[in-house]
């Protein structure tokens, strides 16, 4: 058997780069090693990091986990990432993070960072975002927000679910759509710098979320937002004033 060496994690700088906002967790779960076996490219800035964890509790589409990097000099780094893999992926799964200015952690995945390398996690972490697949979903992203709405997205391809679900995303340009390749029918882009040749330009508006409201399926739509401070409170602004009930609005931010 070959021996894996794990590449050594080493700080940049010590300073903290703030990663995803994410509530306290009380939760016992023990940290486990997570070997990385394959990186996938998603934009420029972003890459998909996939991750074998052979005593994964598994997950609910939309859980995040906390990920700890350990340098040779006991400094230790740790960030939550949204889960991108649906659940059940035999033993695996995938984060797909932006590369960030400045990151430790980022940095480090995409410029260090190889398959054979391992790092440790504890998780699943966060019931309150997650989405079990049981009621219609209208789900909000912007950027890397759109990774744990794909969780969602990939669960209801892969179960065959047939409860309503529609994805609408905000990127600065096809360029820079995270995982375009996958969206489908249920999604409608919204590109805020640049576009394809016959599509607007421009923020998310209440035109872009009237006609999904009115698709709205018996008993209404669970609404989950992801984004930044600034894009949750403008998407949210625009469903409550689109009439979603603002009890059905499930949010998660990051800074």
């Amino acid at each position: 058997m070959t021996e894996t060496t794990t590449v050594p994690f080493v700080p940049p700088t010590r300073f903290a780069v703030p990663g995803r906002i994410a509530v306290s967790e009380s939760a016992a779960t023990a940290w486990q090693t997570a070997t990385l076996t394959e990186i996938r490219r998603e934009t420029a800035h972003a890459s998909t990091f996939r991750f074998a964890v052979p005593r994964w509790a598994g997950h609910l589409p939309g859980q995040h986990l906390l990920l700890r990097l350990t340098a040779g000099d006991g400094y230790v780094a740790q960030r939550h990432y949204s889960l991108a893999s649906p659940p059940g992926d035999d033993g695996h799964i995938e984060l797909t993070l932006d590369h960030v200015d400045g990151g430790e952690v980022s940095g480090w995945f995409h410029t260090v960072a190889a398959p054979g390398d391992r790092v440790e996690v504890r998780g699943p972490l966060s019931g309150f975002f997650a989405w079990p697949g049981d009621r219609p979903a209208l789900l909000i992203g912007a950027g890397s927000g759109v990774v744990p709405l794909m969780s969602m997205l990939r669960h209801h391809r892969a179960r065959g679910l047939d409860i309503p679900l529609r994805l609408l995303v905000s990127a600065r340009g096809p360029e820079e759509l995270i995982y375009a390749d996958e969206f489908g029918a249920e999604t409608t882009p919204v590109f805020t710098r640049r576009a394809p040749e016959g599509v607007p330009v421009g923020r998310m508006t209440a035109a872009h979320v009237a006609p999904l409201m009115d698709e709205r399926p018996p008993g209404g739509w669970e609404a989950y937002v992801c984004g930044s401070n600034a894009f949750a409170e403008h998407a949210s602004r625009l469903l409550v004033e689109a009439g979603q009930p603002v009890d059905r609005i499930r949010i998660e931010r990051f800074g």
